[in-house]
């Protein structure tokens, strides 16, 4: 068992809500940064005020631009806004729609509630799935665990796709679900937190170097 860093494993944290803890989440090593712009969020933003300092941050890390269900109108300020490397779509978009909206490089993400929820994925084109644990009422940011085994065979089973792992990730089990499901990357927001969209240092920092380490 190697103590060298997963250099492949991509990190992503999402529920940035504010400058400060963007730049903490970067410079603890995050490969990327998600900004929710769904409005029923507690870590929800509003574009008029976050896009000028989202596109502040420059370069160093992917910015994602998450969203559930977009309007139109949503989705042509993000467009234009031209700071975000990926759209991740999490909601109920169709494959149509995703492949509809206008954006080159995105990612769905799939609330796994059973097997049959995991083979319909298939069915988006596009090589990067997040793979999220089911909430009957809620989007993601839950804290609830993904049932790993249920998604392992899956994931080894299409080596041509890239996977995310999310869903109740925390500096404590994330060893544990990289090692069982070999994802492409993991995906946290609360297991980070002090509370919903502010993150904690430390709590990010271990995150980081733990899960590079599985």
């Amino acid at each position: 068992m190697s103590s060298t860093p997963r250099r492949d494993l991509q990190v992503k944290i999402c529920g940035i809500t504010n400058p400060y803890d963007a730049r903490v989440c970067s410079e603890a090593g995050a490969d990327a940064l998600g900004f929710n712009f769904f409005p029923a969020s507690s870590r929800g933003l509003d574009p008029e005020n976050a896009l000028p300092w989202i596109r502040d941050l420059g370069p160093a890390v992917l910015r994602v631009a998450v969203v559930v269900n977009p309007d139109g109108d949503l989705l042509a300020k993000l467009r234009e806004a031209a700071c975000f490397d990926w759209i991740q779509f999490h909601g109920d978009e169709t494959p149509e729609f995703c492949a509809a909206s206008g954006f080159k490089t995105w990612v769905k993400a799939i609330r796994v509630m059973d097997k049959d929820v995991l083979e319909k994925a298939l069915e988006f084109e596009t090589p990067e799935l997040l793979l999220d644990a089911w909430h009957a009422n809620a989007y993601g940011g839950t804290g609830k665990r993904l049932d790993w085994d249920l998604v392992r065979e899956f994931v080894a089973r299409n080596p041509d796709r890239k996977f995310l792992l999310a869903g109740g990730l925390t500096a404590h089990n994330v060893r544990q679900a990289v090692r069982i499901v070999r994802p492409h990357g993991v995906d946290v927001a609360s297991g980070v937190e002090l509370a919903p969209g502010k993150k904690e240092e430390y709590l990010v920092r271990e995150f980081v170097r733990i899960a590079k380490m599985a």
